[in-house]
């Protein structure tokens, strides 16, 4: 290992103990420990690697679990959510939170601006990864209910929304009920936002019948698959992808079907935490 990438191992190492211990009180000390920078130096470095200050992307991270709890967790109360996201006084987190999503707490939860919940598909981390396994496995064809995403992936939050309340409408809820999936079509930072498809699909045992939501019968082909398990944030997820592609594939043997690939996802943010997430990337291959 090169020592740039060296470096950059380093700051990975700070950013995963960030996610994983969000609810701490994390101080630059004990963080620049953990990449083995000099803690005088470790706040310039990471803004440099970052684009921000560590406080900063700390604040961020427990805004955004805030954002999604206040959607998705209507039953939870804005001042515990506040103390979650270790604010003493709602005062305080209520600025923050505007200030971030230009909302009000309360506003947003009557009506959240979802296109600041997307994904950033087009922010995805592209560096290869080696040392991932791929398990080569046949999947079953298997009958799902599908949402089209036609729009850019920051809008995507948006269809995720309809679709939830699909689900809840239908008893599909919570993700345990059912295997929940996202069908990828193509490279998000290949095309135009406009252009870029993606469909939201949980599995089901009978046909769907017309409803109000926009969602339809589909199938996910079966066969062979190289899958790759991913574990944490889901904009970390294109290592698995560019792994896949750049770096198995070409020493495998193997060659590519017809058919797209598909994330198979296993728990939910923000009912676990974000370094909590598990979701399996699946490669189609002959």
């Amino acid at each position: 290992m090169g020592a740039k990438q060296y470096y950059k191992k380093r700051m990975q190492v700070v950013c995963d103990y960030i996610y994983a211990h969000l609810d701490d009180d994390l101080r630059v000390e004990d963080l620049s420990q953990i990449a083995h920078f000099s803690k005088y130096h470790f706040h310039r470095q990471f803004s440099l690697y970052m684009g921000q200050n560590v406080f900063k992307f700390i604040q961020q991270l427990r805004l955004k679990r805030a954002a999604y709890e206040l959607v998705f967790q209507p039953e939870k109360r804005i001042t515990d959510i506040a103390i979650d996201a270790k604010f003493e006084f709602p005062e305080s987190f209520s600025r923050a939170f505007k200030k971030a999503f230009l909302q009000p707490p309360s506003e947003f939860r009557r009506q959240p601006d979802l296109q600041k919940l997307g994904l950033n598909f087009h922010k995805f981390d592209n560096r290869l990864e080696s040392h991932m396994k791929v398990d080569v496995v046949h999947f079953e064809t298997t009958k799902i209910a599908l949402l089209k995403h036609r729009a850019s992936p920051d809008r995507i939050m948006e269809t995720v929304s309809i679709f939830r309340e699909w689900r809840k409408a239908t008893g599909l809820l919570p993700i345990t009920k059912s295997r929940r999936f996202n069908i990828i079509y193509e490279d998000p930072t290949e095309v135009m936002p406009e252009d870029f498809r993606c469909d939201i699909a949980t599995e089901v045992k009978s046909e769907v019948a017309d409803n109000d939501y926009g969602v339809i019968n589909g199938t996910l082909a079966g066969g062979r698959y190289a899958v790759v398990r991913h574990f944490g944030p889901y904009n970390n997820i294109s290592r698995c992808l560019y792994f896949l592609y750049g770096e198995w594939l070409p020493d495998s043997g193997e060659e590519l079907r017809d058919a797209p690939c598909f994330l198979q996802h296993h728990n939910h943010f923000p009912e676990v935490a974000e370094h909590e997430l598990i979701t399996d990337v699946y490669l189609p291959i002959v």
